[in-house]
C-alpha cells in the first residue's frame, strides 16, 4: 500500500518515472550474410544488418577497454585468405562517451560489414561469423554473432553467392519459450568447466508468477490523470469558466431536468475529446515511437523550453494563449446550432480557451504514460484526467446553489498560478538532465541539478510566506494558512535536499536527480565488487554458507552495467545487502575467455557454438531466464529458484532496496 501511494504521488507530481523490470528476449538488429565475387580472384564476405530505432551497433578496432565492438572470426578458411581487415559501408556515427572517457563509434538504422578475402585455390571452404554488440538507452545485447558458411570452386558468380537469412541473436540462439524446452532439466554445456544441471532448470514462469498484475499500473494512471484534472480545475484558465457555463446551461433551457442532462452531456463530451486525444497520440507513431520519443534529447530539450515559457508566463511575464479567434468561431458556432452539436462545441471551446494551463499538465501526462510502450497508457491516463476536469461542471449544474459558496477568482487563483510556475520551472530541469546525459555535456551534474533544484524551492517557499512578490499579487497579498504550511513544505523539502550536495542518496528523489556517477564530489566511497563471476562456483558457496544469491548478469562494454553500479551499489543500505546478505555472482556476456573446448548446443532445432565463457552465461541467462539483454538482476535461492521478480536498467535505489529485502524475507521464510 505504501508502495503503490508512493508511485501515485510521482504520476501524479507528473514526472517522468519509467519502471522496468522481468525478463524479456529482445531481437533489435536483423542481419543478413552474403559472399559477393569481385572478379577472378577476389570477393567480399558481407554482413548487412537493419536496426531498429532507439538501438545501435558498435564499430569495429575501439580499443579493449570499449564497449562490445565488432569482429570477424574465421572458423575455417580453406583455398582463400583474409585481404585486409573489416571494413563498413554506411553512416558510422562518433561520439564521446563519459563513461568508458572515450571516443565511441556506431552505427543506426543499418550497417554494412564487409571482409575482403581472396582466392587461393580451385575449390575454397568457408566457415566464418561476424560478432558485434547492441545497445540502446537502456540495456545492451550480449555479444551477437551472424554466420557466414560458403563451400564451392572458384571463383564463383555474383548470381550463384549464397545467401544466408539470419537474424542478429546471441550464442544462445533464437529466443526460446520454457515449455518449447524437451526436458524440465537444462544439462550446462561444460565445456570441461563442471556445472550442476540441476541448477540450470529453467524458471521463466516462476518469474513470471511474481511480476505485479498490470491491471494495478492501469488503475494508478488513471487515479493520476484524475488528480492532475482536479489540480486542472483550480488554474485561473478553467476556475472563471465554471459559472459561466453553468449559466449557460441552465438559461438555455426553462425546464431544470433537460438542463442537468445537457450539462451532463457537456462533461462527457470533455471526456471524449480528451479521450480521443491520448488515442491519437499513440495511434500517430505508435507506443513504441513514443516511447523513443519521451527518451529523444532533442524532444526533452524541446518540451524542457516550452515548460520554461509557461513558468514564465505563470509569473507574470507575458499572457501566453491561443489566438482568440479559433475560440470565438467555435464558440459562435455552438450559439447557432443546437442539439448534441452544440454541446460538443461548446465542450471544444473549453479545451481551447485552457490549453494555456492544462497543456503542460496533459504533457507531462502524456510523456510520462507513453513511455511505459503501451497503446491504452495516454488513452487512460486522459480519461482520468478528463473527469477529474469534467466532474466539477456536472456537480455544479445539478447543484447550482454550490456556485454561491465556491470562491470567488482572485489573489488565490495567482498563487496557484505562481506555484504551478515553480513547478513547472523544476520539471523543466528534469527534460535538460535527460538530453544533458544522452550528450554527455556534464551542464547538468547532480549537484548542479540539486543546486537550481533547491534555489526553485526554496523561492517557492518564501513565495508562500509571502517574502516575494510577482507583478500580478495584489500589493496587500497575505499568507492564509493553507499557504503557510504548504510554504514550510517547500522550505522543508529544500533542507532536505542540501546534504545531497555532498552525495547524499536522497532516495525520496533519486528516480529523478541525474546519476550518482556524475556528482563530481562525495564525502563517502561506496564500492561492490561480486565475490564470484562463476555461477556453479557462486552457487556452491552460497548452499554452504546458507545465503540467498543476487545473479548480475554484465558485460564489460554494457554502459547501463555501469550506471547501475554506480548509481545504485553505492548506496549504503543496497551495499551492505549485496556484500553481506547475500552472495552476488556477476556474470560477464562478453568475457572472450574461450572455453577449454567449443561446445555445440541445440535450441528450437538450430544448432549454437558456445566458444568462451561469455558465451556460456549468455545460454546460461537465454535458458534458465528467458532473457538476453543486460543489465539483468535475480534473486535465487541454494536451489536456483526465484526470490523475486528480475530487474533490469532502472535507478530507482529505494525499489532496488526493497526488491532486495522481499527477497531476503522470503528466502528465510
Amino acid at each position: 500500500m505504501i508502495e503503490a501511494m508512493k508511485r501515485l504521488y510521482f504520476i501524479t507530481a507528473m514526472l517522468l518515472a519509467v519502471l522496468s523490470a522481468g525478463a524479456q528476449m529482445a531481437d533489435p538488429v536483423h542481419f543478413t550474410s552474403q559472399l559477393k565475387t569481385l572478379d577472378d580472384q577476389t570477393a567480399e564476405l558481407i554482413f548487412t544488418g537493419k536496426i531498429d530505432a532507439g538501438w545501435h551497433v558498435y564499430s569495429y578496432r575501439l580499443g579493449s577497454d570499449g564497449p562490445i565492438e565488432a569482429s570477424f572470426h574465421a572458423t575455417k578458411l580453406e583455398g582463400a585468405e583474409l585481404v585486409g581487415q573489416l571494413g563498413h559501408r554506411g553512416k558510422e556515427i562518433t561520439k564521446y562517451d563519459n563513461v568508458f572517457g572515450m571516443t565511441l563509434r556506431y552505427f543506426e538504422n543499418s550497417v554494412t560489414f564487409v571482409q575482403k578475402i581472396k582466392f587461393t585455390k580451385p575449390d575454397y571452404t568457408i566457415d566464418s561469423y561476424l560478432e558485434c554488440g547492441a545497445c540502446n538507452d537502456e540495456m545492451c545485447m550480449p555479444p551477437s554473432t551472424v554466420d557466414l558458411k560458403a563451400k564451392g570452386k572458384a571463383p564463383v558468380a555474383a548470381e550463384a553467392a549464397e545467401t544466408l537469412e539470419a537474424p542478429l541473436s546471441s550464442p544462445e540462439g533464437d529466443p526460446i519459450a520454457p515449455d518449447t524446452v524437451a526436458t524440465d532439466t537444462i544439462q550446462p554445456p561444460s565445456g570441461g568447466d563442471g556445472g550442476t544441471s540441476a541448477l540450470w532448470k529453467p524458471v521463466v514462469s516462476e518469474l513470471k508468477a511474481f511480476e505485479e498484475p498490470a491491471d494495478n499500473s492501469w488503475w494508478l494512471i488513471f487515479f493520476g490523470g484524475l488528480l492532475g484534472g482536479l489540480l486542472a480545475v483550480l488554474t485561473p484558465c478553467v476556475w472563471p469558466i465554471i459559472p459561466m457555463t453553468v449559466s449557460f446551461f441552465l438559461k438555455r433551457n426553462k425546464e431544470r431536468g433537460k438542463a442537468i442532462r445537457e450539462a451532463l452531456t457537456y462533461g462527457a463530451s470533455i471526456v471524449v475529446i480528451y479521450v480521443a486525444l491520448g488515442l491519437l497520440v499513440t495511434l500517430i507513431k505508435g507506443p513504441n515511437a513514443l516511447n523513443a520519443l519521451s527518451t529523444n534529447a532533442w524532444f526533452n530539450i524541446f518540451f524542457a523550453l516550452l515548460l520554461i515559457v509557461f513558468a514564465a508566463s505563470f509569473f507574470g511575464a507575458f499572457e501566453l494563449t491561443l489566438p482568440a479567434s479559433w475560440a470565438n468561431k467555435i464558440d459562435d458556432k455552438s450559439m447557432k446550432t443546437s442539439g448534441l452539436l452544440s454541446i460538443f462545441l461548446m465542450a471544444f471551446t473549453l479545451v481551447l480557451v485552457s490549453f494555456s494551463c492544462t497543456g503542460p499538465i496533459i504533457g507531462l501526462l502524456l510523456v510520462a504514460v507513453s513511455a511505459g510502450g503501451s497503446i491504452l497508457g495516454p488513452a487512460v491516463g486522459m480519461l482520468g484526467f478528463s473527469l477529474g476536469l469534467a466532474i466539477p461542471f456536472a456537480l455544479f449544474a445539478l447543484f447550482p446553489s454550490l456556485l454561491k459558496q465556491a470562491p470567488k477568482s482572485g489573489s488565490w487563483m495567482n498563487v496557484i498560478k505562481v506555484t504551478l510556475g515553480f513547478i513547472e520551472l523544476a520539471f523543466a530541469l528534469k527534460f535538460l538532465s535527460v538530453a544533458d546525459l544522452a550528450y554527455g555535456w556534464r551542464l547538468l551534474d547532480r549537484e548542479v541539478f540539486l543546486s537550481l533544484w533547491i534555489v526553485i524551492f526554496g523561492l517557492l517557499g518564501a513565495y508562500l510566506l509571502g517574502w516575494l512578490r510577482f507583478p500580478h499579487d495584489d500589493d496587500d497579498r497575505r499568507t492564509n494558512v493553507p499557504q503557510f504550511f504548504l510554504g514550510l513544505v517547500s522550505l522543508a523539502f529544500t533542507v532536505y535536499m542540501v546534504p545531497g550536495l555532498w552525495g547524499a542518496p536522497l532516495k525520496a528523489i533519486s528516480a529523478f536527480t541525474p546519476p550518482m556517477f556524475t556528482q563530481d564530489f562525495r564525502l563517502q566511497q561506496t564500492s561492490v565488487e561480486a565475490a564470484f563471476k562463476d555461477y556453479d562456483e557462486g552457487m556452491a558457496y552460497a548452499a554452504q554458507t546458507g545465503k540467498p544469491v543476487v545473479i548480475d548478469f554484465t558485460g564489460f562494454g554494457c554502459v547501463n552495467c555501469r550506471k547501475m553500479e554506480a548509481a545504485v551499489w553505492t548506496d549504503d543500505e543496497v551495499a551492505r545487502r549485496l556484500t553481506t546478505d547475500y552472495v552476488l555472482i556477476s556474470l560477464y556476456v562478453d568475457d572472450k575467455t574461450p572455453l577449454k573446448e567449443p561446445v555445440e548446443v541445440e535450441l528450437n532445432g538450430t544448432k549454437r557454438t558456445l566458444r568462451t565463457i561469455g558465451d556460456r552465461w549468455s545460454y546460461l541467462q537465454a535458458v534458465k531466464f528467458g532473457a538476453n539483454t543486460q543489465p539483468f538482476y535475480v534473486l535465487l535461492d541454494n536451489e536456483g529458484r526465484p526470490l523475486g521478480p528480475s530487474r533490469s536498467y532502472d535507478e530507482d535505489i529505494a525499489e532496488y532496496q526493497r526488491w532486495l529485502k522481499s527477497g531476503l524475507d522470503l528466502y528465510r521464510k
